[in-house]
C-alpha cells in the first residue's frame, strides 16, 4: 500500500514522508496505516532506495493562528472561492536498510544512496519485513539496534521496544523467538529503571 512520497531529508537517514491525502489519491492509506513503529520501503519503478521506521508524526495546519479576515455571515452560494485543504500529514522515518532485490533478504545497516525526493513510500508486507530480518542464510538478524538508538528520536526506547514485540510473532524458530524477547525484555527493564529516577 502506497502512503506517500519523500519530500525532504534531515540527514543521511532520517526522512520525511508527505502522506497522500483525498485530493492527491482516490484511497488516500488511513491513520492506521503508518502508525508508529511501521515498516516502510521507500521504492519506484527504477529500484528499491531503503527500508524505514516511521518513528514520529507531525500534523501541519497552515489556518492554525491564521489571523487574516473571515467572512462575518453565511457563506454566499454564488460566491465560494476555491480554498484548498492544506492540512498536511508528515512522516519522520528512519532509514535502518535496504532489501536485496532479487533474493529479498534484508542488509541492514545505514544505506549508501540518497533516496531522491518524490519517491513513492510504501507499507511494507508482514513477508517483507520477515525477509529484512533474516541475512543470506535465513538467520534472524537485528542490528539496527544502535542506529534507532541515535536516530530514532525522543522514542528511540520506546521504538525498538515497539519493533521487537512486533517481529517476534513472526519467526516460528523458537530459538530465534527466545533471542528477541530477551532482548525485549532487557530494553523493557531498562526503560522502567530509567523512569524511576
Amino acid at each position: 500500500m502506497r502512503l506517500g512520497k519523500v519530500v525532504r531529508s534531515n540527514n543521511h537517514c532520517d526522512y520525511v514522508v508527505q502522506v497522500d491525502d483525498a485530493l492527491e489519491v482516490k484511497n488516500p492509506p488511513a491513520p492506521d496505516d503508518y502508525g508508529f513503529g511501521s515498516f516502510v520501503k521507500l521504492e519506484d519503478e527504477q529500484r528499491h532506495w531503503a527500508v524505514g521506521l516511521v518513528y514520529n508524526t507531525q500534523l501541519l495546519n497552515p489556518m492554525f493562528l491564521n489571523s487574516g479576515p473571515r467572512l462575518s455571515s453565511e457563506p454566499d452560494p454564488y460566491f465560494s472561492p476555491d480554498l484548498q485543504n492544506e492540512v498536511r500529514t508528515l512522516l519522520s522515518v528512519v532509514l535502518i536498510g535496504a532489501l536485496d532485490e532479487q533474493y529479498g533478504y534484508g542488509k541492514q545497516g545505514i544505506p549508501r544512496v540518497v533516496v531522491p525526493i518524490n519517491t513513492p513510500v510504501f507499507r511494507m508486507s508482514q513477508e517483507e519485513i520477515l525477509g529484512f530480518h533474516q541475512d543470506p542464510e535465513g538467520k534472524t538478524q537485528f542490528s539496527y539496534y544502535g542506529l534507532l538508538m541515535n536516530n530514532g528520536g525522543n522514542f528511540a526506547e520506546h521504538l525498538i521496544y515497539q519493533v521487537l514485540n512486533d517481529i517476534t510473532p513472526m519467526f516460528v524458530d523458537p530459538a530465534q523467538q527466545r533471542a528477541l524477547q530477551i532482548l525485549s525484555k532487557e530494553l523493557s527493564w531498562k526503560m522502567t529503571i530509567g523512569a524511576m529516577r
